[in-house]
């Protein structure tokens, strides 16, 4: 057995968990809050590959794009709300089929904008360092590093500030909320735009990892769904939990077998836990 291979595998399972967890971290309050199934939700962690690469080309600044490219997608998420989400919000099984039309115009979008190649961004930071006698590349811990940031950020932001309170009494009861004197409406635009930032955000962090490609959000959207599955439906400490979960088994699978059984035991997972423990493995967490 190669334990350099595990030791790799397993390490990058943790960074793509962690880059997963924030991506998944949007799915979770959009669908906590507006009780929207957002199928489109891959889709914006690709938009945000994307636009990195677009403002990469444009100024050759990596780091530029990764303060850009979040706004770009919070106001997009703006718009989309408004056009897309608002008129059937109180109807789950329409936002399956509208946000199934958005990820296609998005998908198609990018195609005939960029092309269907995929492309490839150069880490801003190249090297590698010593980590348990592997060599391991310095991008991936410093990606590791930021979700990690971005991650505690949304945290602190969700229970220290006054949006963050309104967005948690809106989640609980916006009835009441709104009774309160809350916005609630304006707690669903900007929810619905942060879950878009944060997932954009993920895309150019994981930019110069994987591939920027029209299709990549495809691969992501489920992990996420088993992510949010997994940690508990709402409970967004639980899903970040999951992700990293997820993708370190999975990176560990994988250094015994193919990728595609590592998926299938992800999924087995995921089985089980809707079987025997459905309000999720990490319920501990909420709050």
């Amino acid at each position: 057995m190669d334990w350099n291979l595990v030791i790799a595998l397993a390490a990058n399972g943790i960074v793509w968990g962690l880059i997963i967890a924030l991506i998944a971290l949007g799915l979770s309050i959009i669908f906590g809050l507006l009780d929207i199934i957002n199928v489109a939700h891959g889709d914006f962690f690709m938009v945000g590959t994307v636009l990195a690469y677009g403002v990469l080309q444009a100024t050759g600044n990596f780091w530029l794009a990764l303060l850009i490219v979040p706004i770009i997608g919070f106001l997009l998420g703006a718009v989309i709300e408004q056009i897309v989400i608002k008129p059937i919000r109180n109807a789950a099984a329409l936002s399956i089929v509208a946000t199934f039309g958005l990820s296609i115009i998005l998908q198609e979008g990018v195609r005939a904008t960029y092309g269907a190649a995929p492309r490839r961004i150069l880490p801003p930071i190249e090297g590698t360092f010593s980590l348990l006698n592997i060599e391991y590349d310095i991008y991936r811990i410093v990606a590791a590093a930021l979700s990690i940031v971005a991650i505690s950020g949304f945290f602190l932001f969700l229970h220290r500030t006054k949006f963050g309170t309104w967005m948690r009494a809106v989640r609980h009861d916006s009835e009441a909320a709104l009774i309160m004197g809350i916005p609630t409406e304006r707690v669903y635009l900007i929810t619905f735009a942060l879950g878009f930032a944060l997932a954009a955000l993920g895309g150019v962090v994981a930019a110069p990892i994987t591939t920027v490609d029209f299709r990549s959000g495809v691969d992501i959207l489920p992990f996420c769904f088993m992510a949010v599955i997994i940690g508990g439906l709402g409970n967004l400490p639980g899903t970040a939990a999951a992700a990293v979960l997820l993708s370190f088994v999975e990176g560990l699978v994988t250094s015994f077998t193919d990728p595609t059984l590592a998926r299938i035991t992800s999924l087995c997972l995921m089985s089980a836990v809707l079987l025997l423990r459905p309000q999720g493995l990490f319920t501990g967490l909420a709050k």
